[in-house]
């Protein structure tokens, strides 16, 4: 398979050009040339395989020739062996809706699903070339802690993660900055998400620095990120055992998660609807429902991983929106880096063939988390109480609700709602009492590649 940027189709690149770079040189993303479309037949062939497998079935078809078909099972097994369900995610009901439930990981978040997997990915590349790579990420909360785990204590690779300072919560933040290994760097920046993931963004524009490092990237803007998740979309469909579509709520900050859904879909998976659900950040709903992509001061909020406004993986969209133009593509990209983009008409009603869209404020957030406790015994998460919100206020009665984070992350919003909070498992709960390691830099470029540098001694 090759792949191109969004912004360019004359340069074709290789899975591995994709997988190690991330980001494209001239700022684009990596999209695949063509996508395959399953038939039924090959769907129902899909059906019955377990989430090793399918995961294996569905990533080859992305990797060409870096990975044999054995070694990528192996991978694929081995990444998914610490995570608390066998068959690594697992689906669950309240009332009409179903939950599916992303968060058995190590760090508790759906960012595992990807990430233990392209850790290991990594570390099968550096095994075959003597190389080091430099993975600098940016996170509104989980993206950092499941980098960090998946990578940690791994040779030949640094890893690099920048978060907003004081606006993830205590948990995010300690699963990120109490791990003591040598090639682990926490950054936390004075100023939002948006901030740190406009800082690396133009660290990889650098050219000369990103190359001087061998910087390599794991935000879901890496294609492995999306191909990934998309697998438990299609694993999800078949375990439901439905002859008609099924629509996805998906908690949405940065549009990496609902995008796999999107490629499932692509991809021939039956899904009727994908619904974008937002918090108080609501570009993208403002986006889906009414064309208009102009960002407003991010607002914090209980569910701060969706406290972005200008969502990366959205370039992907406007991409496939306009028939694969890469031209076109670019220039509504230097529209929305104006502020100034608002969607035609014939493209809005392109997207909203595929998406539907809500948001929820922060009284409704707590209000959805204090109803299902008081009526299903279960404590929801705010970022998943956002997209059974949403649902709720769509009135969509038959929809799978992606449930993408442990509640015990966000005791204060619980605490908020019903006066109690999940307890971290004993897996994890050390990390409470941990001492933490962390530097806190201005929110400027040159900084942090100032500190980077100093971290590798590169003159």
């Amino acid at each position: 398979m090759k792949y191109i940027s969004t912004r360019n189709s004359k340069i074709e690149f290789t899975f591995k050009e994709v997988f190690i770079k991330g980001l494209a040189d001239d700022g684009g993303l990596y999209v695949p040339k063509s996508l395959k479309r399953f038939s039924s037949q090959e769907l129902l062939e899909l059906k019955n395989l377990n989430y090793n497998q399918l995961s294996t079935e569905i990533i080859n078809l992305f990797t060409g020739d870096f990975i044999s078909k054995e070694d990528l099972f192996s991978l694929v097994s081995k990444s998914y062996s610490t995570f608390r369900e066998k068959e690594v995610v697992k689906i669950s009901k309240i009332e009409e809706l179903k939950l599916l439930e992303l968060f058995h990981g190590p760090t508790l978040a759906f960012k595992d699903v990807a990430m233990q997997f392209i850790g290991n990915l990594y570390e099968y590349y550096l095994s075959k070339n003597n190389e080091m790579i430099n993975i600098v990420v940016a996170t509104s909360g989980d993206t950092g802690a499941a980098a960090i785990d998946a990578i940690k204590g791994k040779s030949n690779l640094n890893i690099f993660v920048i978060h907003p300072h004081n606006r993830i919560s205590s948990v995010q933040r300690k699963l990120m900055t109490t791990v003591d290994e040598k090639n682990v760097f926490n950054i936390a920046i004075n100023g939002n998400f948006d901030d740190c993931q406009n800082i690396v963004k133009t660290m990889f524009s650098d050219l000369e620095f990103s190359k001087s490092i061998n910087m390599s990237g794991v935000n879901s803007i890496n294609w492995a990120r999306i191909i990934t998740q998309s697998v438990y979309y299609f694993y999800t469909y078949f375990k439901l055992n439905t002859d008609k579509p099924v629509s996805f709520s998906v908690p949405t900050g940065n549009f990496g998660d609902v995008f796999a859904g999107y490629i499932a879909k692509k991809m021939g998976l039956p899904i009727d609807k994908l619904v974008v659900a937002t918090n108080e950040n609501d570009i993208l709903h403002r986006a889906i429902s009414k064309g208009d992509y102009v960002s407003k001061e991010v607002k914090e909020t209980l569910s701060p991983s969706m406290d972005i406004q200008l969502a990366s993986n959205f370039e992907r969209l406007i991409y496939y929106t306009n028939n694969l133009d890469t031209l076109k593509t670019l220039e509504i990209m230097k529209k929305i880096q104006k502020n100034s983009y608002q969607i035609e008409k014939n493209n809005l009603k392109v997207i909203q063939n595929d998406f539907l869209s809500e948001s929820c404020n922060k009284q409704e957030t707590l209000e959805v988390i204090k109803k299902n406790y008081e009526e299903n015994n279960i404590i929801l998460d705010p970022h998943t109480a956002v997209g059974v919100g949403v649902v709720k206020k769509l009135s969509l009665n038959d929809c799978v609700v992606l449930s993408t984070a442990h509640p015990c992350k966000f005791p204060d919003a619980t605490n908020s709602a019903i006066n109690k909070f999940e307890k971290l498992p004993k897996t994890v709960k050390h990390v409470m009492n941990k001492e933490e390691n962390f530097e806190v830099l201005k929110n400027n470029t040159q900084e942090v590649k100032s500190f980077i540098k100093s971290k590798l001694y590169i003159s």
